[in-house]
Parts: C-alpha cells; structure tokens; sequence
C-alpha cells in the first residue's frame, strides 16, 4: 500500500541539511535517515541524490580515511541550504503548533 505523504521531494533538501551538520558518506546518511524515519532508504535513493548534488556544485567530496566517499557542503551549497532552510520555514511556520501536538 502507498503512503500518502512519503516526503520523496524533500529528500534533496534532508540530505543538504544533513551534510550541513557534519561531513557524511552516503551510508552514514542512510543510517540517519533510518534513525529518524525507520525505515533505510536504499543505496539507489542516496546515491543519485549525492550525484545530482554534487552536479549542481552545491557539494564536494572530501579525502577521508578508508574507502567511504564523505562529502561536505560548498559555498554554494551553504547559500543553497541557507536559503531553503528559509523558504522551509516560511512554508511551515505556521503549523508549528501541529507539528508539536503530532509529534509528542
């Protein structure tokens, strides 16, 4: 059965935000999400994702120790994410109020 509301077009926006936090690989950002949404998105969710971000100049990976890609946000990229956070919270603001009554 499909979920009405599985918040696919935010993924983009989650992931930005996430990278913002910290330099993450592509499976430490599936962990995350699992942590916060249960369930584990697959490696071809993540991964074109990681792909179109990057493209888009808004990341860049960084050498880290072993074999895991880490990437980390761009100047570009802390505009772009600084600038959605904004549009985000103008979007929603106003169900604040909601969100906490649901999410207790």
């Amino acid at each position: 059965m499909k979920e009405c509301c599985e918040m696919k077009g935010f993924l983009s926006f989650i992931v930005l935000k996430l990278i913002s936090k910290g330099n993450m690989s592509g499976d430490e950002i599936r962990e995350e999400l699992k942590s916060r949404r249960g369930s584990k998105p697959s490696p071809g969710t993540i991964y074109p994702v990681l792909k179109s971000l990057s493209q888009s100049g808004f990341i860049e990976e960084v050498k880290s120790p072993g074999k895991a890609k880490k990437y980390r946000l761009t100047k570009k990229g802390k505009k772009e994410i600084a600038a959605a956070t904004k549009k985000f919270c103008e979007i929603f603001y106003d169900m604040e109020d909601d969100f906490h009554k649901c999410c207790r």
